[in-house]
């Protein structure tokens, strides 16, 4: 009774107590421990009340005798230290390990504070009496700081005091790294500053993100997301990018997989015509939600029956497993009941090249010496893991070799499937004609293939490049990760040392898919979203820095997605950070077409035809700077220059941008500088002509429609793909486009490589690449209205007439704004000062007008206008004619200049205009 009594006022003190501040009171009943909180709590107010309160008697003396005996000064804690002990057990006694936690930290402060209370007190002893051991730290106080007293009184204040903020922090569960955050945390909510927007109200508003959390969460969270340096991304365990193949469609397939025979064999016969074991009132002989039992699983129980697999008839439990026939369409065709008999026949598989075993890549030491005495080591080959052990057969290959002689049967093709190689995504199956059978027998059949294999994916090719056969790709329905490290560990890819050569990944049949990049020279890579160009990106990149030095190959990197290439910030091979400005990258184009031509220049300048050859004799020592010159001649870098979406720089400078891939696909294979540009939007506009013309190495993923196919390939096949890395590689040379399943790298092992690269050398970024924009120093008195005085400064010095009506009729302004106009143009220069009605002279001959406008827009005057600049003038009249500017310069005008002189000074200041009104500029006097 005294127990359910103590329990009672435990529940209801503890239910009152879990509704102070944030409300835990749904904690599971089970769950609470609110007798041992509640004695918790009883023995806290019970030491307050004799240690606090002074108490007399002779039970508050007994008390506080033995309490302030014990702990001395710490007395007066104890009481506080209970109470955080009960309210913790009231509010979250599932949390045991941090309840331990504060336990133990408040029994070290407890004798640390003693010890300390010892020293302060005096250091009183036994033998001048308790009352000064009470006075000091108590008798726990004592034995903990006498012996080190002994050896000097400042010993015991730096341990103990370093031992009571130890006991703190193990209260607070506070790192000694966290403590500046914590500290400047805790003065932030104090202030109130962590309530306050820090971004200010005219940002993206991104509050959605934390409605769901603590008021302080957004605040950390917005710490670590922009606060953090790069630096501390190792420390993560895994990212999303890890896994290989990512699927939007949520369904029960690895249940269905795992399913017992007797239900696959129950949904075949049904599916077959058999019927001893149909339930009734089901109208296939398959529950309903029951999954139904495809082509292929079908194909794989007749193969199974005719080989003598099944399952004995009768066996108890599974009477779906009796050796029943299955009757099909293709049995009663071919005159025959007997599965043996129509059953196809055991087709060799074409022997897959065995997974190379993990041995590192050979170290290139003649190439590992950069410029000076600076040492740097390639990457181990055991931070790419390898991939699984590819199959050479499985049962579904044999169900599909079933179905496909089945369906040849059906429609009288007198072919036969001869065999078949099995790739990581695809397994490719050869069918051999007999004599006089035409190809298109076969071809034509294509709709009733993928009906008869219940795959909507099958590409037939005919014939298969150096064979005499047929093809017919059809996905597999286990794929199998293609591994970035087997590909780069492979036999292809050791036979060249090429700093240039990059993991693609593996055919058809299974062989491994290395490229040159130097060769290719360009490389256009185009498919639908989430078709795998960022991953054949990342495995690009991968390669590289797997392979080549920072002296070998330097690259520029264009991200305007600004996410996609992020990993790589910071290695050594860039020449300047990550640009994600698309109006950048284009300066960045234009600064590649002159390091082109400078290229140039040094390899005529010295009788070379390649920058191979350059690179040789300066390493050789034979080529030599001219007599009397300082230049110290170095062999080039490879150069690779990575556009990850052209879409967004088509869009927002297509001239630029298209002139610049142009120009360096036409010229730039023999300086070394090799482009690859992807993009998600293979339309015409996007991959013009032009650059289609000068790159001539594709890889197409699944693209949305044929069209886009035919603009990466010029040829259907890539609207077919599967997607997840499934490709046609064409490179240049090449007649017929090769299917690879590309090769794959996690997101981890990027990030150890960049680490490890990083960790070797610092990257040094040139300014001229992509350099920040002058800041335009305008003249206060020009305000918002530049735009429009640059075009009444174009139109008045073009047309040589300057006139405040026909600003008003051109630039279709009120004559408030085309009179400050004309006295802008009047403080510059630009027009004479006002004489009445007439029209201004204009003080600007059309060849200065480049001039004119830079020091308008507070740009230092160009010596010599550029080529745009300068064609302006002359370029004007046309550009009028052709509607270039809308309602900017005068078009009529120029042909009909008489009479526009007639109209403002064709009479005197006093005439009518046109509209019968006097001219409102004559009346200003001026």
């Amino acid at each position: 009774m005294l127990a359910g009594a103590w329990l009672g006022i435990g529940h209801v003190v503890g239910a009152g107590i879990r509704r102070v501040g944030h409300d835990v009171s749904d904690l599971a009943p089970e769950d609470r421990r609110d007798g041992a909180a509640l004695f918790n709590l009883a023995l806290g107010v019970f030491v307050a009340t004799f240690a606090w309160w002074g108490f007399q008697g002779w039970l508050p003396d007994l008390v506080f005798a033995v309490i302030n005996g014990t702990f001395g000064w710490m007395s007066l804690l104890l009481p506080l230290m209970l109470f955080v002990c009960a309210f913790r057990l009231f509010r979250q006694p599932d949390d045991g390990r941090g309840n331990n936690r504060i336990g133990i930290g408040f029994l070290i402060m407890t004798f640390a504070g003693s010890g300390l209370a010892h020293i302060i007190g005096g250091q009183p002893t036994v033998a001048d009496g308790f009352d000064g051991l009470r006075k000091a730290g108590g008798m726990l106080g004592y034995l903990a700081a006498a012996p080190l007293a002994a050896v000097h009184p400042a010993v015991p204040v730096a341990v103990y005091s370093l031992l009571a903020f130890t006991s703190l922090l193990i209260v607070t569960a506070t790192p000694f790294g966290a403590i500046p955050g914590r500290l400047r945390d805790a003065y932030e909510h104090l202030m109130g500053i962590d309530l306050q927007d820090d971004d200010g109200g005219d940002r993206h508003d991104r509050s959605y993100l934390y409605e769901n959390d603590a008021a302080a969460a957004p605040r950390k969270k917005r710490r670590r997301l922009f606060g953090r340096d790069h630096d501390d991304d190792a420390g993560l365990e895994g990212y999303v990018g890890d896994e290989a193949f990512e699927r939007a469609l949520i369904a029960d397939e690895e249940a269905a997989d795992d399913a017992p025979p007797a239900r696959r064999a129950r949904g075949a016969k049904a599916l077959a015509g058999a019927g001893p074991d149909v339930e009734p009132g089901a109208e296939s002989g398959v529950a309903p939600g029951v999954r139904r039992p495809t082509q292929a699983e079908i194909a794989v129980e007749k193969i199974k029956a005719a080989q003598g697999l099944g399952a004995a008839a009768g066996s108890p439990g599974d009477y779906a497993t009796e050796a029943i026939p299955l009757v099909t369409p293709g049995m009663v065709a071919a005159g025959s009941l007997n599965p043996a008999a129509a059953a196809a026949p055991k087709v060799p598989a074409n022997p897959v090249a065995p997974a190379p075993l993990p041995t590192p890549i050979p170290q290139r030491t003649e190439q590992l010496s950069l410029a000076g005495d600076v040492t740097y080591t390639l990457p181990a080959s055991d931070m790419l893991t390898p991939g699984s052990i590819p199959k050479e057969r499985t049962e579904a290959n044999d169900a599909i070799v079933a179905s496909l002689t089945e369906t040849l049967n059906q429609f009288n093709v007198d072919a036969q499937v001869t065999g078949f190689s099995r790739g990581p995504t695809v397994t490719r199956y050869e069918i051999e004609l007999s004599p006089g059978t035409k190809v298109e027998r076969v071809t034509a059949l294509s709709k009733n293939i993928s009906y008869a294999v219940a795959s909507s994916d099958v590409r037939i090719l005919s014939p298969i490049p150096g064979k005499s056969a047929i093809g017919i790709e059809i996905p597999n329905t286990d794929r199998e990760t293609v591994s970035l490290g087997d590909v780069l560990r492979s036999q292809n890819a050791r036979r060249t040392d090429h700093p240039m050569v990059m993991g693609v990944g593996k055919d058809v049949e299974g062989g491994y898919v290395v490229a040159n990049l130097a060769k290719m020279p360009h490389l256009l890579v185009a498919g639908a979203t989430g078709a795998g160009k960022s991953s054949f990106v990342n495995s690009m990149i991968t390669s590289i820095l797997m392979r080549a030095t920072p002296d070998e190959v330097r690259m520029v990197m264009v991200d305007p997605k600004r996410v996609e290439l992020t990993a790589y910030e910071g290695v050594p091979h860039l020449i300047t950070p990550i640009i994600t400005n698309p109006k950048k990258a284009a300066e960045a184009l234009q600064w590649v077409v002159r390091e082109m031509d400078a290229r140039y220049d040094d390899l005529a300048n010295y009788g070379f035809k390649h920058i191979d050859d350059f690179n040789k004799a300066v390493r050789a020592g034979k080529v030599h700077p001219p007599v009397d010159s300082k230049r110290v001649i170095k062999p080039y870098p490879y150069l690779l220059v990575i556009v990850d979406e052209l879409a967004d720089l088509m869009m927002v400078a297509p001239r630029d941008v298209e002139d610049s891939i142009v120009r360096i696909t036409q010229l730039a294979r023999a300086a070394g500088i090799h482009l690859v540009l992807a993009t998600q939007r293979p339309s015409v506009d996007v991959v013009t002509g032009l650059i289609k013309a000068n790159v001539p190495s594709r890889m197409a993923f699944a693209t949305s429609s044929v069209t886009d196919s035919r603009v990466v390939l010029d040829q259907p096949g890539a609207e077919k793909l599967i997607g997840q890395g499934d490709a046609l590689f064409l490179p240049m040379g090449a007649s017929k486009a090769m299917r690879v399943q590309g090769a794959w790298v996690t997101e981890s092992e990027i990030h150890k490589v960049v680490e490890h690269v990083k960790g070797q050398l610092k990257a040094v970024y040139r300014d001229d690449v992509a350099p920040e924009a002058q800041k335009k120093q305008i003249d206060d008195d020009i305000g918002d209205d530049l735009e429009v005085l640059l075009q009444a400064t174009e139109l008045v010095v073009t047309t040589q007439f300057g006139s405040t009506s026909m600003l008003q009729r051109k630039l279709r302004v009120g004559f408030a704004k085309a009179g400050r106009l004309m006295d802008l143009l009047e403080s510059r220069g630009v027009v004479g000062p006002s004489e009445g009605s007439k029209a201004r002279d204009v003080l600007v001959k059309p060849d200065d007008l480049a001039a004119v406008l830079a020091a308008m827009k507070g740009l230092d005057a160009p010596a010599v206008a550029d080529s745009q600049t300068a064609a302006l003038s002359e370029n004007a009249n046309a550009n009028i004619a052709q509607g270039g500017y809308a309602e900017d310069l005068v078009a009529a005008d120029l042909a009909n200049r008489t009479q526009a002189i007639d109209y403002h000074d064709g009479a005197d200041s006093g005439s009518d205009d046109e509209d019968g009104s006097e001219d409102a500029w004559s009346l200003t006097g001026r």
